[in-house]
């Protein structure tokens, strides 16, 4: 068998265990979140900038205090669960050659998008506590937008460190012109700042991801969203012959997948910010490892036109006095010109996939 056929192999089983796993324990997850009614206890009152938010209520309210949370357990719950058992099967059984191929956590390749996925969504598991306990001061309880920015902001800055002093690197790729280097120090006049460019775009794309996190508002659309984004880097990092790096990525679709096969309508839970928030990270992460800062505004096209939308709106609004769209991020406009919710996450689901090829075509062309 040859070397390739073995990768991708690899990357295919794992992405089976992964979306299987998920699939076995969402009976005990769903029992366990709606036992203790883990949902909001009352809607967003307003929007982030106070105003109130009368399309989301009108559409989203009944099942905002309904469907519970903490969806997103069961995607990086399900990755790091592969991820520790093919760890441990190899260290105790060294001589079997598929359980040494099996273990895909690596130094190099796997072991910061892991820390993103984990801290991230366990920032937003803390997030989604406070939501259902309707304690904390944002739009609808949890942590302050400032709160969420700090922490972002410093896994950005580890992630940003990690690379540039751990694993040496500080390039970035231009599709058809090669690499050029963001390691010198930021400079203001003559004044160095002493951070690296590339600590400083890797911050900037962390938090850019972030704000994408918006997506996750209709039943099926964030989890459809993520997986053509993963599968695209996963197809980007098996090319580049980053096989554990592919096989994390495939694990991470292959557990969205199985979300999204409970969450399409009607959805039995959410994805919640502890799945939204380190998947977000984890992507910006994964970017930056496949060399594709400058495709994944393309990949990750609909985080950019869900966040793109609320920036549009607060800057029409705070300099023209009114409206770009009836609500946002943009499916709620979709919503308030009377689009029906299949219809919006399907087509949005389309415009994904679309992105996802067009993204890995200028990459792997490139």
């Amino acid at each position: 068998m040859s070397p390739l056929a073995v990768n991708v192999i690899k990357v295919f089983v794992l992405t089976i265990f992964a979306s299987a796993l998920a699939v076995i324990a969402t009976p005990a997850l769903t029992n366990f979140l709606y036992r203790h009614k883990l949902w909001r206890k009352s809607s967003r009152k307003k929007t982030i900038d106070g105003k109130e938010a009368e399309v989301f209520n009108k559409y989203n309210r009944e099942k905002e205090v309904s469907i519970p949370r903490f969806g997103g357990v069961l995607i990086w719950g399900s990755v790091l669960v592969i991820a520790i058992v093919f760890w441990i099967l190899a260290q105790f059984f060294p001589d079997i050659f598929w359980l040494q191929k099996l273990n895909f956590l690596s130094r190099s390749q796997t072991w910061l998008p892991m820390f993103a996925l984990l801290a991230a969504a366990l920032l937003g598991l803390i997030d989604d506590i406070l939501q259902v306990k309707g304690k904390g001061k944002y739009i609808a309880g949890g942590l302050t937008f400032w709160q969420r920015f700090l922490i972002v902001f410093l896994i950005g800055l580890i992630g940003g460190w990690w690379f540039s002093a751990k694993l040496e690197i500080n390039t970035i790729h231009i599709p058809g012109n090669g690499d050029i280097s963001l390691g010198s120090p930021l400079f203001i006049g003559n004044f160095s700042l002493g951070v690296p460019l590339y600590i400083l775009l890797f911050i900037i794309v962390t938090l850019a991801c972030w704000s994408g996190g918006v997506i996750d508002g209709l039943d099926g659309l964030a989890g459809g969203a993520f997986a053509s984004m993963f599968a695209a880097f996963s197809i980007i990092a098996l090319v580049q012959n980053q096989v554990d790096l592919a096989s994390f990525c495939g694990a991470t679709t292959g557990a969205i997948l199985a979300f999204l096969w409970f969450n399409i309508p009607p959805a039995r839970f959410y994805m919640g910010e502890t799945g939204s928030l380190a998947l977000t990270s984890t992507l910006a992460v994964v970017a930056f490892l496949t060399d594709s800062v400058l495709v994944l505004p393309i990949i990750g096209g609909l985080l950019v036109m869900e966040a793109g939308s609320v920036i549009l709106q607060l800057i029409s609004k705070k300099i023209f006095k009114k409206k770009l769209f009836l609500a946002t991020p943009i499916h709620h406009h979709f919503q308030a010109r009377g689009w029906p919710e299949s219809k919006i996450v399907m087509r949005f689901w389309i415009i994904g996939v679309v992105l996802a090829i067009i993204g890995i075509a200028i990459r792997l062309l490139g």
